[in-house]
């Protein structure tokens, strides 16, 4: 039985709007700071050997540019950036710290954070292809033990599935509002039963101009395809019965 540190005790720390360092019980700063706001708390630095380096992505979600510091973090972001469930993605924005054994103070900083559309919290910590380490593992329960308790969530992450990531990769070339256009209302007309992708476009128009609306529609998930398989033009996609997407 893995045992973890009482929530209650559990301290955060942040950086303020003002700049200022905080430091306050957890589950307050959990019920009450906009934590997605927050500046990331900790730096990533440009490991020799790495083959993607830190960097900063644009958020379609947030429209703003969300910070990342490997490529686990980057394809995590994307893939958030790509569920409708949430609102605000923020890069390592709060420390969690806690007595461990001997009284210690154990410190741990989560990857990513991300804001949902019901109001709550998810922390996450993103595992590599090799998966994650045994410290990881053991504060892991830790966090998600202080999550639960806050009403939040908390995820290990894992690396997606191939087709999934290169499908979702793909579809975020197209996520800017640009690509919309004025397209989208016959698109999902277009695509009110399941349709080959290659048909819808032609019925719609000139591909040229179409191709760039329908990709923008499968981000938005205006259109819903099985994305466990890869994308090609007879992809069966349906409009998602939602409305207008995210």
């Amino acid at each position: 039985m893995r045992l973890h540190a009482d929530p209650a005790l559990v301290q955060a720390r942040f950086i303020s709007a003002a700049g200022e360092v905080v430091q306050m019980p957890w589950l307050q700063a959990a019920g009450e700071q906009p934590l997605e706001a927050c500046v990331p708390v900790r730096t990533f630095p440009a490991l020799k050997g790495r083959r993607i380096a830190p960097g900063w992505v644009w958020m379609a979600t947030s429209r703003r540019m969300v910070h990342y510091g490997f490529g686990a973090m980057r394809t995590q972001e994307m893939l958030l950036d790509f569920d409708p469930q949430v609102v605000a993605v923020a890069c390592s924005p709060v420390e969690l710290l806690w007595r461990g054994r001997r009284g210690k103070v154990v410190s741990h900083t989560p990857h990513l954070m991300a804001r949902l559309a019901d109001g709550n919290g998810l922390l996450i910590d993103c595992a590599g292809r090799r998966g994650a380490g045994r410290q990881l593992v053991r504060r892991a329960v830790h966090v998600e033990a202080a999550a639960v308790a806050a009403g939040w969530h908390y995820r290990l992450a894992g690396p997606p599935l191939p087709a999934v990531e290169a499908n979702v990769r793909w579809l975020a070339g197209y996520r800017h509002p640009r690509y919309g256009g004025g397209l989208l209302g016959e698109v999902s007309e277009r695509f009110c039963g399941p349709t080959p992708l290659v048909d819808g476009v032609r019925a719609l128009g000139d591909p040229i101009a179409v191709w760039p609306v329908v990709f923008h529609a499968l981000w938005r998930q205006i259109l819903i395809v099985q994305l466990e398989f890869p994308l090609h033009e007879r992809t069966v996609a349906v409009t998602s019965g939602n409305g207008a997407g995210r």
